[in-house]
């Protein structure tokens, strides 16, 4: 069956158009894969204050063992320095990414320099040819180019499509890379770092056979995990209603922000929520390779054509939590057509949705407190106005003044530069996700390596204290730190993070063990800790203090289900933070 290529590394340097093949086996023996062999990489591949938007900035993709092998098992990580918060890059992406790179002869890719010309990759079996994109750059729309690219390319099925938009052209410092149209690498600027090496698309195809050294063992364990995936209960809401199933519960117990976080409650989520969306708009579910549970969930809107009165278009538009929130309660928006069509306008474009609806949501709060004036914002934004925010969205991609150049920064640097940080909604650089359910969201957002709820889960740990006395903060934060360390496992095996519930630390050293990987539970914990070290020793190294973050003074000011947040408490807690992150990555 031939030995698994997955610990295989193609670098590619796209200054002078050539590329490489490496066995790393040292890195993937030692790091298991993912976010582990990634965080590695790059810091060997990184130079120290590396231009974000300069040809030394690297990018990283990387899968892991269980890609191909389990179900779930359905992310890409990249990592990457970040254009928006000058640090530590990090984002996941599903769909045919992270089968189409391990069937095509490797774990991870390497794509360094920047080319003088726009170029897009056609990585076939581990070969990269290097086709001119000049055709393709300027064009707008993320969906054109993955059409046009699907065209010309073979390989339909087996395939993925990574593109930029006209965000990532215009170094928007929050544009994502769009991937089979309905996934994306948000958050952090990763589209801008591909605009920043001219590099508008990626495709990547491969076929071959994965072996298994255990058979029997590995069909044994993949039954017991299929079965607690679909059978079990663990998953049946991502299938039902996806993520946008939180936004009743939330908003229930007052943790929706809404209007840039002037309230924790949305008066008219009825019409943004999951039950409604489902019953009124569902068109249809997808799912990413290898996953039973189809948690993507497209919503149609019919467009009539201009010239006939019978004739529709039918746009397909996928919904997700996070985008509920950040342009939909954040910016007041009720209209459930109108929240989905500024999704679409955000999708097109090419930009973090989280990111542009927090940008947004502080432009209008600034408007209306005379901080700056239409002149700078050119519509009249209003809270509600969708209309108007589709006008924004295109003018930050335009960029036809200084205000909205400095809005294509993010909302940390936009307030810093015309005021209004204490209602500017940013964490570590990163605009704030979409959860105020108490401190241990806000840590999370502070202290997570990405500033993510994706990072340790405080938003989940906030509603299962609800009705509780709050631990003490050190303890708290040690609740968060653990969750994330363990939460490296999960990404460096490549398990989409839905999935956590069904991959415990038993199951996860079970799945590996046919794989030729001989780790208990305990072993991958202090393996979690090691990547966990790492990542902040990359960040400490580029400039990351704890005390110098900033925290919003609006998170104090708006009530959470747990009262008004002690300030004190926070402080309390970072600087506890601040001591054991010394500890941890002193003794790895």
């Amino acid at each position: 069956m031939g030995k698994d290529p997955i610990s295989n590394i193609l670098y590619i340097d796209l200054n002078r158009k050539r590329f490489w093949v490496e066995d790393r086996s040292d890195i993937f023996e030692e790091y298991l894969g993912g976010v582990g062999a990634a965080t590695k990489i790059l810091e060997e591949e990184l130079p120290r204050n590396a231009d974000p938007l300069g040809p030394e900035n690297v990018i990283v993709l990387a899968v892991g063992p269980g890609t191909g092998m389990y179900p779930m098992s359905s992310k890409t990580v990249a990592v990457f320095k970040s254009p928006l918060t000058g640090n530590w890059g990090e984002s996941h992406v599903g769909g045919r990414s992270a089968i189409a790179i391990r069937m095509s002869g490797c774990g991870a890719i390497v794509i360094k320099g920047a080319s003088k010309i726009p170029v897009y990759l056609s990585i076939i079996n581990g070969k990269v040819y290097f086709k001119d994109a000049s055709a393709l750059w300027g064009m707008r729309s993320t969906v054109t180019v993955g059409r046009v690219i699907r065209e010309a390319e073979p390989g339909a099925g087996i395939r993925t499509i990574m593109r930029i938009g006209i965000a990532g052209e215009r170094l928007v410092r929050y544009a994502s890379v769009v991937t089979e149209t309905y996934r994306h690498f948000g958050r952090l600027g990763l589209g801008a770092v591909f605009g920043s090496k001219k590099l508008k698309a990626i495709l990547i195809m491969g076929k071959r056979t994965i072996p298994v050294i255990n058979k029997r063992k590995y069909r044994e364990v993949y039954d017991e995990i299929y079965n607690l995936v679909v059978k079990s209960g663990k998953t049946k809401k991502y299938y039902e209603l996806g993520t946008p199933v939180n936004v009743l519960p939330l908003n229930k117990i007052k943790a929706l922000p809404t209007r840039n976080l002037r309230q924790s409650w949305f008066e008219e989520a009825e019409k943004l929520s999951g039950e409604y969306i489902a019953e009124t708009r569902l068109g249809r579910r997808v799912a990413c390779s290898h996953c039973p549970v189809a948690c993507i969930h497209l919503a149609t809107i019919r467009e009539r054509y201009p010239t006939e009165k019978y004739f529709y278009k039918t746009i397909f538009v996928s919904y997700d939590y996070e985008p509920i929130y950040s342009l939909g309660s954040m910016l007041g928006i009720s209209d459930t057509d109108g929240v989905l069509r500024l999704m679409d306008a955000v999708d097109v474009v090419g930009l973090d949705a989280m990111s542009t609806g927090v940008i947004l949501a502080w432009a209008t709060e600034a408007l209306q407190k005379g901080i700056i004036g239409l002149n700078d914002t050119i519509v009249k934004l209003s809270f509600g106005d969708w209309k108007n925010y589709i006008e924004a969205v295109n003018l930050i991609v335009e960029q036809p003044n200084e205000f909205y150049k400095a809005l294509a920064m993010g909302v940390d640097y936009a307030s810093r530069t015309y005021g209004g940080e204490d209602f500017a909604l940013s964490f570590g650089g990163n605009e704030m996700p979409g959860y105020h359910t108490g401190p241990g969201a806000h840590l999370t957002h502070l202290t997570g390596a990405r500033h993510s709820h994706l990072d340790s889960a405080g938003y989940s740990l906030d509603q299962k204290l609800l009705g509780k006395e709050l631990p003490p903060p050190e303890e708290l934060m040690d609740s968060l730190m653990k969750e994330e360390a363990w939460r490296q496992i999960l990404t460096s095996f490549t398990i989409c993070l839905f999935g956590r519930g069904v991959y415990t630390p038993e199951t996860v050293s079970k799945a590996l063990e046919p794989l030729g990987f001989e780790l208990s539970p305990e072993d991958l914990k202090n393996l979690g800790w090691k990547i966990y070290a790492k990542k902040f020793k990359i960040k400490i190294r580029e400039g990351f203090n704890v005390s110098k973050l900033r925290i919003p003074r609006r998170i104090f000011e708006t009530p959470s289900p747990h009262g008004k947040l002690s300030e004190e408490y926070i402080e309390r807690a970072l600087k506890y933070f601040e001591k054991r992150l010394m500890e941890i990555t002193s003794s790895f």
